[in-house]
């Protein structure tokens, strides 16, 4: 989908002043214990799905409903992996500023086929755990963390 509606809409007023936004990433889990991923569209690499939280929506409900537009397989939450905000505002290519803060949910696939089912990424795909494509920090370390029989992660420390 892209920039959802309602932060075009901001946008208009709001110019390329920085937007602080809840955002969910999932990390989705097959039977056989594989991760599912996607190759982004914007800048080539492999990640976990992951999107903006829409107004009045739920955070377990937007992974689950990102998870489907982004890949067409349809998952289940099990639980919140971690809840972080990004240390770093993002930049965009056209000037606008977010930071987002981030709840990561371990899920369960229910159905479906990986496929592209939007312009947000360029593959999809199920890997095993012990042979991922080259992954940024965000998603290996959420991945880690949805593998680990912990409790939610959380970052303690404060912003600087």
């Amino acid at each position: 989908m892209g920039t959802p509606d309602f932060i075009r809409t901001i946008r208009e007023t709001a110019g390329q002043q920085l937007l602080f936004l809840p955002g969910v990433s999932a990390v989705v889990l097959d039977d056989d214990g594989r991760v599912l991923l996607g190759r982004r569209a914007d800048n080539g690499m492999w990640s976990i799905v992951g999107g903006i939280v829409d107004p009045g929506e739920q955070p377990a409900a937007a992974a689950v409903r990102e998870v489907y537009e982004e890949t067409a397989v349809r998952c289940e939450v099990e639980r919140v992996v971690l809840v972080q905000t990004m240390h770093k505002p993002v930049t965009y290519p056209n000037g606008d500023r977010c930071q987002f803060m981030d709840v990561t949910f371990r899920c369960r696939a229910t159905g479906g086929r990986a496929r592209v089912n939007d312009e947000e990424s360029t593959e999809v795909g199920w890997f095993p755990v012990e042979a991922l494509p080259e992954l940024r920090e965000f998603s290996q370390f959420r991945i880690k963390q949805a593998l680990a029989d912990e409790p939610t992660w959380f970052d303690p420390t404060p912003l600087a």
